[in-house]
């Protein structure tokens, strides 16, 4: 059964660092596109990275310098490095996949439970 789970949330301050995981089973990871995603109270899902099958990456404008995307494939795993973060960053990040990468919700056909994200002094 397909299965993502995501990890690493939790509380930074601001300019501080987090790595976020997803954990991919019931399929192999390297045959599909992964991207992130996050949703802060009140707002659209938004689109933030994503990976192609063949490691071509794509940021949002929003997090373009901060953020990095990045896949083991020999862990099954897609990480979300995030620096340099913004109180505006607070959000649950949700990691999907599916057949192609976008910045846009439509490919993805599985997606993780989530994690929260909350960047505050």
């Amino acid at each position: 059964q397909e299965h993502l789970v995501e990890s690493g949330g939790g509380l930074v301050q601001p300019g501080g660092s987090l790595r976020l995981s997803c954990a991919v089973s019931g399929f192999t990871s390297d045959y599909y596109a992964v991207g992130w995603f996050r949703q802060a109270p009140g707002k659209e899902r938004e689109g933030l990275a994503c990976i192609t099958r063949d490691d071509r990456t794509y940021y949002a404008d929003s997090v373009k310098g901060r953020f990095t995307i990045s896949r083991d494939n020999a862990k099954d795993t897609v990480y979300l490095q995030m620096n340099s973060l913004k109180p505006e960053d607070t959000a649950v990040y949700y990691c999907a996949t599916g057949p192609y990468a976008s910045l846009l919700r439509h490919p993805y056909m599985y997606w993780g439970q989530g994690t929260q994200v909350t960047v505050s002094s």
